[in-house]
């Protein structure tokens, strides 16, 4: 599967964005989603996963409340909604798959074999 992330920006603090990850590939209503972020100077973390149907997802613990992420297998595309945006979120923002087939909703960074471009969230005070 190939992924291309997009709808990074400029936003103010408290307000909202939508990312959205476009995907080619048989396999991606299969495969587990997930969103990662990486600021400067930082390690690339997790910040939410999404299983094939949608029905389980998995947050950090510090975008719980704040983002929700969604997918719709018929379009190939998976979305990560975010709302009150804090300036500690800024960071580019990356989609990943998980191998078809495996349906854990991982947190970790290496059981993704797929991954975007990244999209760039800047977030002011």
């Amino acid at each position: 599967v190939q992924l291309q992330a997009s709808g990074g920006g400029l936003v103010q603090a408290g307000g909202s964005l939508r990312l959205s990850c476009a995907a080619s590939g048989r396999t991606f209503s299969s495969s587990v989603m997930g969103w990662f972020r990486q600021a400067p100077g930082k390690e690339r973390e997790f910040v939410a996963g999404l299983s094939w149907s949608g029905g389980i997802k998995q947050y950090v613990d510090s975008v719980k409340g704040r983002f929700t992420i969604s997918r719709d297998n018929a379009k190939n595309a998976v979305y990560l909604q975010m709302t009150s945006l804090k300036p500690e979120d800024t960071a580019v923002y990356y989609c990943a798959a998980r191998p078809p087939g495996l349906g854990y909703v991982s947190s970790n960074r290496y059981d993704y074999d797929h991954w975007g471009q990244g999209t760039l969230v800047t977030v002011s005070s």
